[in-house]
């Protein structure tokens, strides 16, 4: 099998090392309190949508090591269609694509649902975590970075 090597453009953690600490920084705080295998499955939805291979190799590794089943990983892109989400992911799903395509806004009905699953504090820790794997996303796609590397 012939394969395309994506050149990557930059190495962000080497050129901007303040940015990618702050970044890193924010990471940390956004997922605490936040159940490990819905912090994966928000944060490979949110970089599928934003084509961030990098990210979506990263977090499937994570999310394979926080438990989450190979059958769940694969129906991810299509959760709306799948029966292996719970309510409580679901809502979260949907917070997730609202928020990455923020243009659309996010409908009263999806953030509705999703403060029926989450305490306002921890609806905060999953908006945050939404908004800083978009980020991630953004900076590593600009940045073409190479998965596989950590």
């Amino acid at each position: 099998m012939t394969t395309f090597q994506v050149p990557q453009r930059m190495n962000f953690a080497a050129v901007a090392p303040k940015v990618f600490k702050a970044v890193l920084a924010l990471d940390a705080v956004a997922r605490a309190g936040l159940d490990p295998v819905l912090v994966e499955l928000v944060q490979i939805r949110a970089s599928q949508i934003n084509h961030c291979v990098y990210c979506i190799d990263y977090h499937i590794s994570d999310a394979r090591k926080a438990g989450e089943t190979d059958e769940r990983i694969y129906q991810l892109s299509a959760w709306a269609e799948s029966s292996l989400y719970t309510a409580r992911e679901r809502a979260a799903l949907a917070l997730t694509e609202a928020v990455t395509r923020l243009p659309d806004g996010v409908p009263d009905q999806v953030y509705n649902e999703a403060a029926e699953h989450f305490g306002e504090e921890e609806l905060a820790q999953l908006i945050a975590l939404i908004f800083t794997v978009n980020a991630w996303n953004r900076i590593n796609v600009t940045a073409r970075t190479t998965p596989g590397i950590r």
